[in-house]
């Protein structure tokens, strides 16, 4: 049997509503990926209010715009801080939305979707970080090793700077670390999760341990690696992990001693004021460098894990 006029008009309709919709989702996805292009320190309010300005009114847009969002976090982890800065104002002026009929739940918000997204990408690349091709040769699999455990490092930098910014819970980091540790079992963890671990609680360390369910993860976990850092294998005097795995656990274990603060030489995003103000500490470290004790210029001591200083005044920077 063939089709009827109004079947026929119903399906030009429908297909002219899912081609309106497509055309739509194109149109928005380049627009944000052009605002994010434009991300720094200094303009993030900025992007802020012209994200907004979009009309995100449907799911698939905020799906589009955390995608795009976690992707730039995530190709960019100095800038992971700037980003779930981004998140956090964005998680204010956007909607809620419902969930499709007859799907129950609570409604899907920026946050949601995006913790969501931290997570798959998490528990996806901890199953693939060993997966590999029988075509590939030893080059490779090693690229596509530090590939991998560069972006869980970026994703685990993006969770530790959403838990500082209230949008992930405390019992959630706590979770994390201890399963990442092997906490409940005496099998030591791979040398990845441990990096994943070290990772976090130098970036939320401090915030962690001044809250009581914190603190106690936080006293059990650095046991935990003080303990993996010298184990050995089997009967032998050989230490399970290599030396950098050593290190990176002691700089842990050395930065929670001294009140989680460290001298740091890595390059965060920092907006002109901030790189100008570290000049002339700089300046003022070279005139004083009889002083053993100064801070080698190009460097800063920093005080790691706080909650940004802006959450105290319920503003953007």
């Amino acid at each position: 049997s063939g089709l009827t006029d109004d079947s026929c008009r119903s399906l030009v309709r429908r297909q002219s509503s899912m081609s309106t919709a497509t055309g739509e989702n194109a149109v928005m996805k380049r627009s944000i990926q052009s605002l994010l292009n434009k991300v720094c320190p200094e303009n993030v309010g900025t992007i802020l209010q012209n994200v907004a300005a979009l009309n995100v009114k449907e799911t698939s847009h905020l799906e589009i715009l955390v995608d795009l969002i976690f992707n730039k976090a995530l190709a960019e982890p100095h800038y992971c801080e700037t980003y779930a800065d981004l998140a956090f104002g964005l998680t204010a002026v956007l909607p809620e939305f419902s969930r499709p009929a007859g799907q129950g739940g609570p409604a899907v918000t920026l946050r949601s979707v995006l913790l969501g997204a931290c997570q798959r990408e998490f528990e996806n690349l901890l199953a693939a970080m060993d997966e590999q091709t029988s075509d590939m040769d030893p080059e490779e699999i090693d690229a596509l090793r530090k590939s991998r455990r560069d972006r869980l490092r970026a994703n685990t930098r993006l969770i530790g700077a959403l838990f500082l910014r209230k949008l992930l819970a405390t019992k959630v980091v706590g979770r994390l670390c201890c399963e990442l540790t092997n906490c409940s079992s005496d099998q030591p963890p791979e040398e990845h999760a441990v990096e994943c671990v070290c990772e976090l609680l130098n970036s939320v360390g401090l915030t962690l341990e001044s809250q009581l369910a914190g603190a106690e993860v936080i006293e059990q976990v650095c046991q935990r690696l003080k303990s993996l850092k010298d184990q050995k294998q089997g009967e032998s005097k050989t230490i399970i992990y290599c030396k950098r795995i050593q290190f990176t656990i002691q700089d842990l274990l050395d930065t929670r001693g001294a009140g989680w603060s460290k001298i740091s030489f890595k390059s965060a995003a920092k907006t002109k004021e901030e790189i100008r103000q570290q000049q002339e500490r700089d300046e003022v470290m070279a005139k004083c460098s009889s002083n053993k004790h100064v801070v080698t210029p190009g460097a800063e001591k920093v005080l790691v894990g706080q909650r940004p200083s802006y959450l105290n005044f319920g503003a953007m920077p």
